[in-house]
């Protein structure tokens, strides 16, 4: 299983599956995350969090515990 986590800075994927329950599912996908849409990866901080994605046309910062919940495919 692929995550956003594995995902390299400069690569795009498209999600296949949010893991999680309840809040953390939730909030995920008021970011507007949900199954099929495209992600490209901007930046990784040095330490690996947060993330900086554009998706929808906007660009979205996540936590990496966050980005460990969205299954991906490249």
């Amino acid at each position: 299983m692929k995550t956003l986590k594995d995902v390299s800075v400069g690569q795009t994927a498209r999600v296949k599956r949010i893991h999680g329950e309840g809040a953390l599912r939730r909030r995920i996908m008021d970011m507007g995350i949900t199954k099929g849409v495209e992600i490209y990866v901007r930046k990784v901080a040095p330490l690996g969090d947060p993330v900086e994605l554009t998706i929808r046309g906007y660009e979205l910062s996540i936590r990496k515990n966050e980005a460990e919940a969205i299954e991906v495919e490249a």
